[in-house]
């Protein structure tokens, strides 16, 4: 009709009202899924909680030595006790972490970019299925260029980890990367956690921005949050809090917490915000309290 002509309906997030479809399991999106897939979610997000502190420690696969990772096999023991999960690659994990460490491992599965390159959108499907069952592995970590030039080669590999995940009843994570052409809009992310949600995964890893509690009311599977840049420890974690108190179902830190003068104290006051429902106030009260024992 003519006169409806350039009219948009006003987006209505209701995010105040809890998620619906949760009947028969804790997690957001997840009830319909079958028994091993609920057992490796359960592995990665703490059931009392309905939380995860990931620690992501794959950035060598592009970056090399980074800066605070160059001895994994000494930074991840001490780390072990004070987060629910490792995120790295094959390589990293199988050389630096104790088979007999009881923590849920986030498998990043694709690769193929480095940092010599200037477009790191065009990535492949590294790690089969058949590796990522060998190594336990509680979720498959594949990285998602929306907006990029890589976007279709990236959600190829997306659908087919999805596809081979669901065979085999292991999750899939997918990672919205954003680039230096993209701006972290909630526009952006709204619509980047939506098609990866949308194309099957049980978990998305995305960033902060603003309206980040339409971002995470409109994903119909739990979000956690990249720590993304180092920040001075007080304001890592008041990112924590506040999209914890946004809807976020954990965080994923990684160069907040291995780049801080003091990681072990981080790891426990960000699990504190996560687990504990600690303020980003009473975190960091914690952690001076810790660093000054």
């Amino acid at each position: 009709m003519a006169d409806l002509d350039g009219l948009k309906v006003a987006k209505d997030y209701h995010v105040d009202t809890p998620f619906a479809n949760l009947n028969g399991f804790y997690l957001k999106g997840c009830n319909s899924l079958d028994w091993g897939m609920k057992k490796h979610l359960s592995n990665l997000f703490n059931p009392k909680s309905g939380n995860t502190v990931m620690f992501a420690f794959d950035h060598g696969y592009f970056m090399g030595s980074t800066a605070g990772l160059e001895r994994l096999d000494l930074l991840l023991p001490k780390l072990a006790p004070y987060v629910d999960c490792f995120m790295g690659t094959r390589g990293a994990i199988r050389t630096c972490v104790a088979p007999e460490t009881a923590k849920s491992i986030a498998l990043r599965v694709t690769s193929g970019s480095s940092m010599l390159q200037d477009d790191l959108s065009h990535e492949v499907v590294a790690v089969d299925i058949e590796d990522a069952i060998r190594m336990n592995a509680d979720c498959m970590a594949v990285q998602t260029f929306i907006g990029a030039d890589g976007q279709l080669s990236s959600l190829d590999n997306l659908s087919h980890v999805v596809n081979a995940g669901m065979r085999y009843s292991v999750p899939t994570m997918g990672v919205c990367a954003v680039g230096k052409d993209m701006a972290r809009t909630d526009r952006f992310f709204k619509l980047a956690t939506r098609i990866i949600a949308e194309m099957g995964v049980q978990i998305v890893k995305s960033y902060d921005c603003e309206n980040f509690e339409e971002v995470a009311a409109a994903c119909p599977v739990p979000i956690v949050v990249a720590g993304g840049k180092k920040l001075p420890e007080k304001d890592a974690l008041t990112l924590a809090y506040d999209v914890m108190q946004k809807g976020a179902h954990g965080v994923d830190m990684g160069r907040n917490i291995f780049q801080s003068e003091h990681p072990v104290e981080m790891a426990q006051a960000v699990c504190k915000i996560v687990h504990e429902k600690f303020t980003d106030k009473e975190a960091w009260e914690f952690f001076q309290n810790e660093i000054h024992k």
